[in-house]
């Protein structure tokens, strides 16, 4: 398949004909994924883990998918649903290129998964073996379009990012003492991250969006720990958000100073953190009706990551409506939600994605 399609258009105007006009017109560009259970469509179900790192398995996508995939909601995540606005294929999983077309793109995703590969190591696929897989895929491009239209297809492409969450789950289920400060782990963090998204460029990538991290905090699991631990009003862990909030900060700095280091490099950042705080305090807002508690899980907010039972507790409940609920499960957002944060990173205005919405970052030529 050419990477650049010539339309010709030959008109007769009178008794003369113009001279033929050749347009190029570039294929959709790709779209590569990278990170976590945010983004994960079924990797884990492909490596040697446990139930608590997949969702191969109902009601886990009930809402579209016939059988489950191992994605962690009850329908599709932000990956797919950008698919659909770039008129793109569902973007396959990692494990299932051998059976799936992958110039339109690949998803490395695994639920657990972190920028260290300390973070529920042996478990997952960190970022950098994420990295490692994309090198392979580079490989395999090329041997299948040849070296000029790889290198366009890989150039033209975005890379996406939902990353770090897990990260930030570490210090606060720490048995013993952490052994690093907060700073010092968090440039530990952006070290890897900085090594992957150089290591994607050395391939001829360029365009990267990057989620912040959302307030890790108000997740049901987070309201339901801090209950555990004595806060009795229900409210949101303060720790886990300050060390999203010390992330988010960090993020544009670092991006701003690869775009300085790397020529052609662009980025751009949804704000996953505004838009999660807006639907939990206004969930009408987004056309849902409750924001505190997950639809599937049993405890307080049903936030005891049970869902499907196949995990450490087996009992769990399940909403009768999952349309009215922000959260699908103890940490992850429903589909409806999915939906309504892409329509924001697609068309959004610069308050919530900056400095380019994805619609715009699609056609960015480089």
């Amino acid at each position: 398949m050419a990477l650049i399609s010539s339309l010709c258009i030959f008109v007769l105007v009178a008794h003369f004909a113009t001279p033929i006009v050749c347009h190029e017109k570039p294929y959709q560009a790709a779209l590569f994924v990278f990170g976590d259970s945010v983004f994960d469509p079924g990797n884990n179900n492909y490596i040697n883990t446990t139930a608590h790192f997949q969702a191969n398995y109902l009601p886990y996508g009930e809402s579209f998918f016939k059988p489950p995939t191992g994605r962690f909601s009850n329908g599709r995540l932000i990956p797919d649903f950008i698919a659909e606005y770039a008129n793109l294929p569902l973007i396959p999983p990692y494990f299932e290129i051998g059976k799936k077309p992958f110039v339109h793109g690949v998803n490395f995703a695994s639920g657990g998964s972190g920028c260290l590969a300390e973070t529920a190591r042996g478990f997952v696929i960190d970022l950098q073996t994420q990295l490692k897989y994309f090198q392979n895929v580079a490989q395999l491009m090329k041997k299948k379009v040849g070296e000029t239209e790889s290198k366009q297809i890989l150039s033209n492409a975005v890379y996406i990012f939902s990353t770090a969450n897990n990260d930030m789950f570490a210090p606060l289920f720490a048995n013993s003492s952490f052994p690093y400060s907060d700073t010092e782990y968090l440039q530990m963090i952006m070290g890897n991250l900085t090594s992957v998204l150089k290591g994607i460029y050395k391939e001829g990538g360029r365009k990267f969006v990057m989620l912040n991290l959302g307030p890790l905090g108000c997740l049901p699991l987070m309201r339901a720990l801090n209950l555990q631990i004595g806060v009795t009003n229900g409210s949101c862990m303060e720790k886990a958000t300050n060390l999203a909030k010390m992330f988010n900060l960090a993020l544009p700095e670092m991006l701003k100073q690869l775009e300085k280091q790397l020529p052609g490099f662009k980025y751009t950042i949804f704000n996953f953190f505004k838009v999660l705080v807006d639907s939990i305090d206004n969930p009408t807002k987004y056309g849902l009706k409750i924001s505190e508690s997950a639809c599937c899980g049993t405890g307080p907010f049903r936030g005891i990551h049970s869902c499907g039972g196949k995990r450490e507790v087996k009992e769990y409940k399940l909403c009768k409506n999952v349309e009215d609920y922000l959260f699908f499960d103890s940490a992850h957002p429903s589909e409806l939600a999915y939906k309504k944060y892409t329509e924001l990173l697609w068309n959004g205005t610069p308050d919530v994605v900056a400095p380019y919405n994805l619609k715009s970052f699609f056609k960015l030529s480089t």
